[in-house]
């Protein structure tokens, strides 16, 4: 047997009214009254919070991974060293704010969030600054497309490039790691972004200054100023706090094509003061009116007749303007750059910015207007026109255009004649130049008349050579029989091609052939000449009388008695062809017709002698 089984154990005896069942809930253990007191006082000692929300803590505790942060609850916040990235210098007993996300998590760590807490707390400072419209500060962080990222708070804020300052600001980079001070312009709640501006404090504190120099400016006062920004059409120039605007047609009293030829950006200039809006806050400034005009300086010795050097500023379609003294420009019309008649476009004589020689023709110094020749400088090919092209010289021009009346064609620049329609051929019928020849073409000419008075040349082509129809009389005389070719019909009557290019007419009543069969184009037949007319270039066929009997004579058509028109329309081949040499006809072929009269009359006075012959053959027999 053991110790314990033989010793005996004593046990107090309870006292009678002891409350076993309070023991158990430890509901009397303690008076209600000192259990309130005692859980107040040890509620006072401990921090109330509540999730979502942010609280001011102590740091207690720092290492490379983690911060401990005392908020005086229970437990303490532990919060990663990363969130204190921008404050490298944090230390124990730093005041720190944090954001509560959940009491107690799982294991009974209230879970807390400084980064939160910051960007919690910067919506709200944001919205508060844009609605009181307040000055807040904030770090420029970097740069980025169109502008800057700034830490406003805790909050990453587009600074736009435009924002940054009143002047234009080509490098951004110079104001990365820089504090700043901006107003808060806008706010997208749903997205989260915000938009600051720095401009907007600057324009703030100009307006008051624009008030007051707008208020001391007067019309032509000189003031200097800097170029602040160069357009195409002109120049703003910051006067100090306001800006004012240089037309480019203000900049130089001569021409400008861009105003970067007479300032550079960040100039400093004089201008006088041209005009001014106070309501709109609009300046006009000017900077060639701090010099004299050039046409007040304009030397004595321009005038009328002298000659001038300029340099060509600008070419238009009806001339080109001369600049013959800086800001004095004289207009050349195209009229005046050649003696030509024929007008062409002034760049088919100029470039812009040739140096060239004119002389003046006219100049108004009050009006400002000069006028200028070119060709004045060049003799003129009219003066001796008279010696040059007498009349009955033959030449060789060119032919330029055409008319429905004749060609104009050129002897030399500035020369030109004119060859009417019926002065082109001898033999044919010509209903418009353009089917003799083209533009461009050679064409010998001979002087019919000269009007220098009013620059006028009659020229004639077909006089160059001699008139076919004075041969024409000693081959083709009444009664002589010919063959030719019917090319044409107009109403009753026909055109025959004669031999030679020569065309006749024959009436349809003069058609009829001796076995009584119908005639059509371009059957090629003998006729009979019934009439001859040099002067109005008709000949009249019959092609029945070369078949009637009888000693019949012949019938002449009447005197001064127009032919028949050539019928109008498309022509065959065969047809053209004979045109063809109707126009290639030329003097040789008239000595071929020489020799042919020639033959003709040797064989008539052979005709003449044979009956001679026949009666003494009779005699003798």
């Amino acid at each position: 047997m053991s110790v314990v089984e033989n010793s005996k154990v004593t046990f107090a005896e309870p006292p009678a009214d002891f409350d076993w069942a309070g023991v158990e809930d430890d509901r009397n253990a303690i008076p209600t009254a000192e259990r309130e007191r005692m859980e107040k006082a040890y509620e006072d000692t401990l921090t109330s919070i509540a999730e979502k929300e942010v609280l001011m803590g102590t740091v207690v505790g720092l290492n490379k991974k983690e911060v401990v942060i005392n908020i005086g609850y229970k437990s303490e916040g532990v919060v990663p060293i990363s969130e204190f990235r921008y404050k490298p210098d944090l230390k124990i007993g730093d005041q720190v704010e944090v954001y509560i996300e959940r009491q107690e998590d799982r294991g009974g760590q209230m879970l807390v969030s400084h980064k939160t807490a910051r960007v919690h707390n910067a919506w709200i400072r944001v919205n508060t600054a844009m609605n009181n419209n307040e000055i807040i500060t904030g770090y420029v962080k970097c740069r980025t497309k169109g502008g800057l990222i700034v830490d406003v708070f805790g909050i990453e804020a587009f600074l736009p490039g435009s924002q940054i300052d009143v002047k234009p600001v080509r490098d951004y980079d110079q104001y990365v790691g820089k504090n700043m001070e901006f107003k808060v312009v806008k706010i997208n709640q749903e997205f989260k972004n915000v938009v600051v501006s720095h401009k907007a404090l600057i324009e703030a504190e100009l307006e008051a200054q624009k008030k007051q120099i707008i208020g001391g400016l007067e019309k032509g006062q000189v003031l200097e100023g800097t170029v602040k920004n160069i357009t195409s059409y002109g120049v703003f120039v910051d006067l100090g706090g306001v800006d004012g605007l240089i037309h480019i047609t203000d900049l130089s009293w001569g021409r400008v094509s861009h105003p970067e030829e007479v300032v550079k950006l960040d100039e400093k200039i004089n201008v006088v003061i041209l005009d001014f809006d106070d309501e709109k806050r609009r300046i006009a400034l000017g900077l060639k009116q701090l010099s004299a005009h050039p046409w007040d300086a304009l030397p004595a010795e321009m005038e009328v007749s002298a000659k001038v050097k300029g340099k060509v500023s600008v070419i238009t379609d009806y001339g080109a303007f001369v600049e013959v003294a800086p800001g004095v420009e004289g207009l050349l019309h195209v009229s005046e750059m050649s003696w030509s008649q024929h007008l062409r476009s002034p760049k088919d004589f100029l470039k812009e910015g040739q140096e060239i020689e004119c002389m003046i023709l006219n100049i108004d110094r009050e009006e400002r207007k000069m006028s200028l020749g070119m060709k004045q400088l060049a003799p003129d090919p009219w003066a001796d026109i008279e010696f040059k092209y007498p009349v009955g010289s033959k030449h060789t021009a060119k032919v330029r255009n055409f008319t429905h009346f004749g060609i104009f064609a050129e002897l030399e620049e500035g020369v030109d004649g004119l060859i009417h329609i019926s002065d082109l051929s001898w033999t044919k019928r010509i209903k418009h130049p353009s089917e003799f020849c083209n533009v461009g073409d050679e064409i010998e000419v001979q002087v019919l008349e000269v009007d220098k008075e009013n620059r006028r040349l009659s020229l004639g082509h077909k006089q160059v050579e001699q008139n076919p129809w004075e041969v024409f009389a000693t081959v083709f005389m009444p009664g002589s029989t010919h063959e030719g070719t019917l090319v044409a019909r107009s109403g009753s009557n026909f055109t025959v091609a004669l031999p030679y290019g020569v065309e006749g007419t024959v009436s349809a009543r003069h058609l009829k052939k001796e076995d009584g069969s119908k005639v059509n184009l371009e059957d090629k037949l003998p006729f009979v000449v019934l009439e001859f007319n040099g002067e109005a270039r008709r000949i009249t066929l019959s092609h029945t009388r070369t078949f009637e009997a009888g000693d019949e004579a012949v019938e002449a058509a009447p005197a001064g008695k127009r032919g028949p028109r050539r019928e109008e329309g498309g022509q065959s081949a065969s047809i053209k062809s004979i045109n063809e040499k109707v126009e290639k006809s030329t003097l040789g072929d008239l000595g071929v017709l020489g020799d042919l009269k020639s033959r003709m009359e040797a064989g008539e006075a052979a005709r003449k002698d044979k009956p001679k012959a026949e009666e003494a053959d009779g005699d003798e027999a």
